[in-house]
């Protein structure tokens, strides 16, 4: 796909805002955007580079929101951003040297148990009890920031999710441990965004027209998120990974 299609642009466009009003909160908006994006022709490697610059944008901007809003825990975010953004640069470098189908085995697994211990917890993230930090924790926490960006950049689905569950499991509540999920998924989606550009994987034009779009969805869906709390984040939270439990079924068993 080489040249430039208005009428794909504005499709592109439309999809963009609403995947950033759902990825500025819990995550999942690759949902939407990737198979937009693959929908116009695009091979997947140059949709998955494209669709970085446009979900990083929209990070970005989700990311200041929840900053402003007082909503992210500065000193624990900016220690761990760094480790997010080596780790997705790492992730999307090595994209094509793993197995993505036992990634994708596992992610199944992992999303059930997420769902489903989430929704068991009925009043999880109601408000915040962050536990003592000990050296085991810390630790525990520097293996699974990286992990998590290393596997954003290799493959992705599911990152957000997998962030604020990270942090809900600290005693974040869910608005807290959404702020910090967007600080670390910038962080991730800058980092595989380089190796993407390195590696010239990336169509500029849809990919920033797309961006200014997630910048206003990511603003519109993280002021709904800080002004409405758990009541609105935990019911979004639950939709989409029952989606992306869904999705990756799909791709498993109807979709080789």
């Amino acid at each position: 796909m080489e040249q430039f299609d208005p009428l794909v642009m504005l499709f592109l466009i439309v999809a963009a805002f609403i995947a950033a009003f759902i990825d500025s909160t819990v995550g999942g908006g690759g949902l939407i955007s990737t198979p937009a994006l693959l929908a116009t022709g695009m091979p997947v490697s140059l949709a998955l580079g494209t669709n970085k610059v446009a979900a990083t944008m929209g990070s970005l901007a989700s990311f200041i929101s929840f900053w402003r809003a007082g909503k992210i825990q500065k000193k624990v975010v900016l220690l761990l951003m760094p480790l997010s953004f080596i780790g997705s640069a790492l992730g999307a470098y090595v994209v094509y040297l793993l197995p993505a189908a036992l990634m994708k085995n596992i992610i199944v697994i992992l999303l059930v148990l997420v769902a489903v211990y989430t929704y068991c917890r009925k009043d999880w993230g109601d408000i915040s009890h962050v536990k003592k930090f000990s050296l085991t924790l810390v630790t525990g926490i520097i293996i699974m920031v990286f992990s998590l960006g290393f596997y954003d950049g290799f493959f992705g689905p599911g990152t957000g999710s997998f962030l604020i569950f990270s942090f809900l499991f600290l005693g974040y509540s869910f608005v807290d441990a959404a702020g910090n999920a967007k600080a670390l998924n910038f962080a991730s989606g800058a980092g595989a965004l380089l190796s993407f550009a390195i590696s010239g994987t990336v169509y500029w034009v849809y990919g920033l027209a797309m961006g200014i779009s997630m910048i206003f969805g990511a603003v519109f869906g993280s002021r709904m998120a800080i002004k409405h709390g758990a009541s609105y984040v935990r019911p979004l939270y639950l939709g989409v990974t029952s989606l992306l439990i869904g999705k990756q079924i799909y791709d498993l068993f109807w979709n080789k």
